[in-house]
């Protein structure tokens, strides 16, 4: 199973963290940007190039480090099909550089759209006979509030081509409370009966390290429903957004992990897109300031954590 794959770099890194590439063009250094305008002009194909330029020189200085990537599908769709295409081109480059792409999408549809949602960003395209992929990622952010049939078509992918999918169940936002809080007439909040979905979802598709390839996404914003979720929900791999600039640190997701360590990987996108600023460095060291922040992410995670481990 795809989160096997996952598991088995983190416990190698001892690192269970994922960096999130959800670039703005205002992130991208002044020189980045110049050299991509002079040769394009100030296009969506000039702000595209820039996009890939930034991402490329991230995951070079964290792939060493960093088990994965997380680009947000949404900041490059800003940009047209050229960002789009950038998209493209940065995860074939992480995956060149060994790397495991989430990719963060939050689709949620039924029937033939999602089979087509599935196909597009975990499965191969056919064309005229010929087997290709579209995006490429090995696991994608879906929506659940459709119900099983919009599970399904990717459940069907997930056990075809070793893929894997996160659901949202609790989210990091603010607001997540107005409709994932409320009780059900079974006295259970939406976000649980999610959860208890999940687990059902995935119980074909369990891995030999206990977790199936239906994972969650449960933020770091809200660290007791992290532990309770944690408790419900053995055989689900969470996603977990919120820490850093969205206020989590280490002692709020370390809820997350089970005994071993394993069972969640932690989400970090301005925190270390825009570390050089915390730094107080320059945006020319922005790859270096993103290395030591992940590097200090890492160790944070660790020593509240202990030592990951299969068992």
């Amino acid at each position: 199973m795809a989160f096997d794959r996952l598991i088995e770099k983190i416990v190698k890194m001892q690192n269970p963290t994922v960096a999130g590439l959800d670039p703005k063009l205002d992130y991208v250094p002044a020189s980045i940007k110049e050299a991509c305008f002079a040769k394009y002009g100030k296009t969506l194909d000039g702000a595209a190039a820039a996009l890939f330029e930034f991402n490329k020189a991230l995951i070079d200085v964290l792939c060493d480090i960093v088990p994965a990537i997380k680009p947000q599908v949404a900041y490059y769709e800003m940009y047209g099909w050229q960002g789009v295409k950038a998209l493209c081109d940065t995860i074939a480059y992480a995956k060149s550089k060994g790397m495991f792409v989430i990719t963060d999408g939050k689709r949620n549809d039924i029937g033939t759209t999602m089979e087509a949602y599935a196909t597009a960003h975990l499965g191969t395209t056919d064309v005229a006979g010929e087997q290709l992929d579209a995006f490429g990622a090995d696991a994608l952010t879906v929506n659940g509030y459709l119900g099983t049939d919009g599970i399904k078509p990717l459940a069907s992918v997930c056990s075809e081509k070793d893929k894997g999918i996160f659901v949202l169940v609790k989210t990091s936002n603010p607001s997540s409370g107005e409709l994932q809080d409320m009780k059900l007439d079974t006295d259970e909040t939406v976000y649980e009966h999610m959860g208890r979905m999940c687990e059902s979802w995935g119980e074909e598709l369990t891995g030999k390290y206990g977790y199936s390839a239906v994972g969650a996404v449960v933020g770091a914003t809200y660290p007791e429903q992290l532990r309770e979720m944690r408790a419900k929900l053995p055989h689900t791999f969470f996603l977990v957004p919120g820490y850093g600039a969205q206020g989590g640190g280490a002692e709020d997701v370390k809820n997350a992990f089970d005994e071993n360590g394993l069972g969640a990987i932690i989400n970090s996108s301005r925190g270390i897109m825009c570390a050089w600023k915390k730094q107080n460095l320059t945006e020319e060291d922005f790859a270096q300031a993103a290395r030591t922040e992940a590097i200090r992410m890492r160790d944070e995670i660790i020593t509240a954590i202990g030592e990951i481990t299969v068992g």
